[in-house]
């Protein structure tokens, strides 16, 4: 179970938010979250982040480009559509 689950995570090796600041990507404010997103928006692994995020139920932060609000709505809307 442990190395599927290092497998799963093997995106996190190629993040572009990899090294930097993890403050960067856990504003205060989700209206502050301009940086996050922007580096986000150049990331090579940018769904498998999301994904993992709307999976583990990540509460807080920056994954995937999306704040916590942003991914509640795709997982409502996900409901809706299945």
């Amino acid at each position: 179970m442990k190395q599927q689950t290092r497998l799963n995570q093997s995106w996190r090796q190629r993040a572009a938010c990899r090294g930097l600041d993890p403050e960067i990507f856990y504003p205060a404010a989700e209206e502050d979250s301009e940086v996050a997103k922007a580096i986000c928006a150049e990331c090579p692994v940018r769904e498998a982040c999301l994904e993992y995020a709307l999976t583990s139920r990540e509460h807080e932060g920056i994954w995937g480009g999306t704040t916590a609000r942003e991914r509640r709505r795709i997982i409502r809307q996900r409901r809706k559509s299945a």
